[in-house]
């Protein structure tokens, strides 16, 4: 089953898709999030959020700017300070 990641900032929704898996820069270190992924929350740091869209795929890097992220029944939902190049 797929994962259900967003990614949000203040002003808008970046991204709502389904993915195979979703590395994050925590403040404790990165953390990767599969389907089924036990309820968390973490602070993030400045870094790339990894977006792997299938098993096996390269991942795409999206940079972030502060925030957290939350691991809960409806996937994981980053919120960001900021995105970069992301329009916003």
């Amino acid at each position: 089953m797929p994962l259900h990641f967003e990614l949000v900032t203040p002003a808008k929704l970046v991204r709502s898709e389904d993915v195979h898996m979703v590395v994050v820069p925590g403040t404790e270190g990165e953390f990767g999030v599969l389907e089924g992924h036990a309820p968390f929350m973490s602070t993030i740091r400045d870094g790339a959020v990894q977006v792997y869209k299938s098993e096996g795929a390269s991942p795409e890097s999206i940079e972030v700017r502060g925030g957290f992220a939350e691991v809960g029944e409806n996937g994981l939902t980053v919120l960001a300070e900021k995105v970069e190049g992301q329009g916003t």
